[in-house]
């Protein structure tokens, strides 16, 4: 994966590189087209002008002339009738020149060698210190006739191109801003997306569609952005279902107190029906009395794990005890319960623990088949405990195992109507647990039962 670094680093040198490359072909394009020719034109009427000085001036040296020319940045080659050169000024370093071209001279033609030389790039053409990159013309002195080669030497050539250097640097600049405001709308586009995306999922809009195909780390957090919206959609979910299920386990109870109510301001009620509907108003007391506390107990685990108080106890015993506590109602509902429970000390919050085999036990009793089969065990594996809550009930379908952790959820509703809930023990059981740096795993089949393992540091 292409990290955002690598691809912002590549993506400025790359600017660097195209844009420099581009001002380059462009301003040998310019050159090719303009200056060149400008350059061939100025360069042969100064040729010519020193050619008509030198015809009219017989009494002046030749070579002297020559030379002082030379000083002011210009290379000359000079050739006779017979053959005979001679050099001014800067030597050349390619002095291929064909004959006939040196014959065409002497003859009287005018050889444009700058506007002819190869059509290369212009650092090369421009500057090329070879004598077919000159202007060629005839020149007479006291008679003789002479072919006169010249060109403006490297020094001269710089001074002349210093605006041409100028423009290749600004034309450099203003491609790469160019370039560059293109990328940056590249880069930051899928920021802006994420920004849109933030504000509707302010507004309760959850279905945010962001380019999640990117291999860098804005599409690691386009994908991330994505995962949060869908649970924070679900979370959503689970509200709104919490406040539906949470206002009918208040409000059924809060009726029921409420009917059998005004049915004991009746006179004419027998002192049997008084104290069953008593015994009502008081088991409906007591469900709103579970439901609160563990709607307390999960503020709690939620806002600060300093509630959970550590220290050593016998978490063999405290099962075998609960065992006890719950047998009478196994034995009720006429079911086998077969438990290996060894004494084993661990470092934990045995309230807190309590209240998670409580859970898990009375939920293996609730939703278990008459005269179904309950199996505890504990296990101890190197520093971990394994503690095992299995029944042979009517088990979990694969979308409630997926949630069956969910605060809020209740299963299917043939569990739903089998007994009242609220939804919160086993989030309530799980929330501890990892409290004490643990997990609780869960498998089930429909109708075969469900298996709850608890697994806990022994220190």
């Amino acid at each position: 994966m292409k990290s955002l670094y690598t691809k912002f680093v590549f993506t400025t040198i790359g600017i660097m590189i195209t844009s420099s490359v581009l001002a380059f072909f462009i301003s040998n394009a310019y050159y090719q087209q303009k200056l060149k020719p400008e350059n061939d034109e100025k360069t042969t009427r100064f040729a010519q002008s020193i050619a008509e000085f030198a015809d009219e001036h017989p009494g002046v040296s030749l070579n002297d002339y020559l030379e002082n020319v030379s000083t002011i940045g210009y290379q000359l080659y000079l050739v006779d009738s017979t053959g005979e050169e001679v050099s001014f000024g800067a030597t050349f370093k390619e002095k291929d020149l064909s004959d006939p071209t040196k014959k065409a001279v002497l003859a009287g033609n005018v050889y444009h060698g700058i506007l002819r030389y190869p059509q290369e790039m212009f650092v090369t053409g421009f500057f090329a210190n070879d004598l077919e990159n000159t202007i060629g013309v005839p020149l007479t002195h006291n008679g003789e006739n002479y072919a006169l080669f010249l060109r403006p030497d490297i020094k001269l050539l710089f001074n002349e191109m210093h605006y041409l250097f100028a423009w290749l640097l600004l034309l450099t600049i203003l491609l790469s801003i160019v370039m560059v405001l293109f990328s940056a709308k590249y880069l930051v586009k899928p920021i802006s997306k994420l920004t849109k995306a933030t504000t509707s999922l302010s507004k309760g809009d959850f279905h945010v569609k962001l380019d999640s195909n990117r291999h860098d780390e804005l599409g690691e957090l386009s994908r991330s952005f994505v995962r949060m919206a869908k649970q924070l959609e679900q979370m959503e979910d689970m509200r709104k279902e919490f406040i539906s299920n949470i206002s009918h386990d208040i409000q059924s109870p809060l009726s029921n107190i409420k009917g059998y109510t005004k049915l004991l301001e009746k006179e004419t009620i027998s002192p049997e029906e008084r104290s069953q509907y008593v015994s009502i108003i008081q088991d409906e007391t007591t469900r709103l009395s579970i439901l609160t506390k563990q709607l307390l107990l999960l503020a709690s685990l939620d806002r600060d794990d300093s509630i959970v108080k550590k220290g050593p106890f016998n978490v063999g015993q405290q099962l075998r005890d609960l065992v006890r506590n719950y047998q009478w109602l196994i034995s009720d509902k006429g079911m086998m319960l077969s438990y290996s429970l060894p004494d084993i000390e661990i470092t934990a919050d045995s309230s807190l623990l309590h209240s998670v085999w409580d859970n898990l036990l009375s939920n293996a009793i609730k939703y278990n088949k008459p005269g179904g089969q309950i199996d505890l065990s504990m296990e101890e594996r190197g520093d971990k405990l394994f503690t095992t809550f299995k029944d042979t009930g009517m088990g979990l379908s694969p979308t409630d195992l997926e949630r069956v952790f969910d605060r809020f959820y209740r299963a299917d509703s043939a569990r739903t109507r089998t007994t009242e809930g609220t939804g919160l023990g086993l989030s309530i059981a799980a929330k501890i647990v990892q409290l004490h740096d643990g997990q609780i795993h869960v498998t089930s089949k429909v109708d075969e039962g469900t298996s709850f393992v608890v697994e806990l540091p022994v220190r």
